[in-house]
């Protein structure tokens, strides 16, 4: 399976790493070619709003929005997940709009406030690394809450879209990767989502 990893900015590089030490095939997407090649995308933390603007600079936007309403499974940490959501609280920024939840940027603290906890995720105990994190502050009825931390949804499932607040890739945490290479099917976006 050839997995992408959006890197365009942000932290794309410890994203590659983890998937490469699960057995799989990860490859930077920086060009149409390449996002054709993705059999899934990661897109990693970073800045929402650059990764927008580039995304549409190197006529990336159109591209990824079509393959994700194909099915392409795809994987947003912390900014990524601010790019799939629906809408930023108090915010006109432009979204992928792929997961019908909405976020509200850096609201678990600045870099300096940057904390790890345990969060349960079913019989698992996964740790989460928070580094100026989105917290979701509403979602829709299709959207799957796989872990919480303080009453929010912090690991959100819609689809083929699989998003996080926090950053499994740097915590040596390796089954949120797991999860997204092993058990995400592509699957169309359909308009009732």
């Amino acid at each position: 399976m050839a997995v992408g990893i959006l890197a365009l900015q942000g932290g794309f590089d410890a994203h590659r790493k983890t998937v490469e030490s699960l057995g799989f095939e990860a490859f930077s997407v920086r060009s149409a070619e390449e996002l054709e090649r993705a059999e899934r995308l990661i897109i990693p933390g970073g800045e929402s709003t650059v990764m927008t603007r580039l995304l549409r600079r190197f006529g990336l936007l159109t591209l990824l929005r079509e393959r994700i309403a194909a099915g392409m499974p795809v994987f947003g940490t912390c900014a990524g997940m601010i790019l799939l959501s629906s809408g930023v609280a108090g915010s006109d920024q432009e979204t992928l709009g792929a997961i019908d939840i909405e976020v509200a940027r850096n609201a678990y603290g600045r870099q300096s406030e940057s904390f790890e906890t345990p969060l349960n995720w079913g019989d698992r105990v996964l740790s989460a690394l928070f580094i100026r994190a989105p917290r979701i502050t509403c979602r829709g009825k299709g959207v799957e809450v796989l872990v919480s931390f303080e009453d929010a949804p912090v690991l959100v499932r819609q689809g083929s879209c699989l998003a996080a607040s926090f950053h499994p890739e740097l915590t040596g945490y390796k089954g949120v990767h797991r999860y997204f290479l092993n058990e995400m099917d592509s699957e169309p976006r359909t308009n009732e989502e």
